[in-house]
């Protein structure tokens, strides 16, 4: 298939789809408990809830939403730091829009720019690095977030600002990575997770390799998969038919886009640039060991939190938002008590629902409608008229 149209073809997804039903008939899961395949991906939960491939499964198949949102798992003393670093009058800080409405203990980097913090927003470090060639008398930061996926980019943007020899350009650096997290999630007793969807993006640069430790040491199977309908449809099927065969490895329906052992240009430049630190804090998640991403000795100098030291500012998620469940799957974002009433996209009370990733903003987009629709008494009274009938 080339085209957009192909991957969304009625009569192929037909196809995928009877064949899903037919193998899952044959696994040994219940509508009552039914096999859990977590989406690590917020993209992929999106495509899940803008497709409806969650109402087309059998019974026997559930998807449970993954923590694969960097803007869902940033903690909110970091974002209280960020607040703080971009209050230096000498400073433009830049960041992408996903990250200006996640709300801090001191409130969103969109409020601190309605105080009068010079915060603009950019498409990509590079645009960054521009800021500081034309500002040659004020302190660019790059608020540098993101998995695998993003670290690349900010890599080879430090390597021309250290070509350069620039001076006014550094980075807060939110860098994580998705595996030990995977791993962390895996460890805890009340987590079920029977397979795992692997994020696209992120297995474009790290390849199939990091994977493997999710077969060889759970025994949990996984699919790397693309984000279109039937790119997902086959990759569950891929995954039913790993369970029904009681194998358990790392498959790559991606193959178009994510070479076995993914990019090593990449690779290299990450490694020149960044350097695992040691535990890491994640929204809902708590520390997670092994998951933080700083820079190595050669690109000390682009620390921010060198420049302006900003205060460590631990800060306990809120007890009312259950964020954490739904990053592990324990709840859906519609289980919990503040969703659609005191966490809104234009009043969120978490991250899940301000990222264009979140599974929360993907609840509220395409699913509370229904939600609002099924509680109205007409619609019961006509659902009753009709069962009557």
């Amino acid at each position: 298939m080339r085209f957009v149209d192909e991957f969304r073809d009625p009569q192929l997804a037909k196809t995928l789809l009877e064949q899903l039903h037919q193998r899952a008939g044959l696994l040994p899961y219940t509508a009552d408990k039914p096999l859990q395949i977590m989406e690590v991906c917020g993209g992929h939960t999106h495509a899940i809830f803008k497709f409806g491939l969650d109402k087309l499964l059998p019974p026997q198949l559930e998807f449970i939403h993954g923590p694969g949102c960097p803007v869902c798992v940033l903690p909110m003393g970091r974002i209280d730091a960020c607040c703080e670093i971009a209050a230096h009058p000498e400073v433009i800080f830049c960041t992408f829009g996903d990250a200006l409405r996640v709300p801090g203990q001191h409130g969103s980097l969109a409020q601190a720019r309605e105080r009068g913090a010079d915060i603009r927003v950019v498409y990509s470090p590079l645009d960054g690095l521009r800021l500081a060639r034309e500002n040659p008398a004020r302190q660019v930061v790059f608020f540098a977030l993101g998995f695998e996926t993003t670290q690349p980019v900010t890599a080879v943007t430090l390597q021309q600002a250290r070509r350069e020899r620039l001076t006014n350009f550094s980075i807060f650096c939110q860098h994580i990575s998705l595996m030990p997290t995977l791993r962390s999630l895996l460890s805890q007793d009340d987590v079920r997770i029977d397979a795992f969807l692997a994020p696209g993006h992120v297995s474009m640069i790290t390849g199939a390799a990091p994977y493997h430790f999710i077969n060889q040491e759970f025994g949990k199977p996984l699919v790397i998969s693309g984000f279109e309908p039937l790119d997902m449809l086959q990759s569950v099927l891929m995954l039913v038919k790993q369970v029904g065969e009681a194998s358990c490895k790392t498959e790559n329906q991606y193959r178009r886009v994510v070479p076995e052992q993914g990019n090593l240009l990449a690779q290299k430049a990450m490694r020149e640039v960044f350097t695992l630190s040691g535990s890491s804090e994640w929204r809902g998640l708590g520390m997670i060991e092994r998951s933080g991403i700083s820079l190595t000795s050669a690109y000390a100098m682009f620390d921010v939190e060198r420049r302006f030291s900003p205060q460590a500012q631990p800060v306990a998620d809120d007890p009312r938002s259950r964020c954490g469940e739904v990053l592990t799957g324990r709840c859906k974002p519609h289980q919990c008590p503040l969703f659609g009433t005191g966490c809104t996209p234009h009043n969120a009370f978490g991250a899940l629902m301000v990222s264009s990733e979140g599974a929360c903003a993907a609840w509220y987009q395409y699913r509370h409608q229904e939600a609002t629709i099924a509680s109205q008494p007409q619609h019961k009274q006509q659902q009753k008229v009709s069962q009557d009938e």
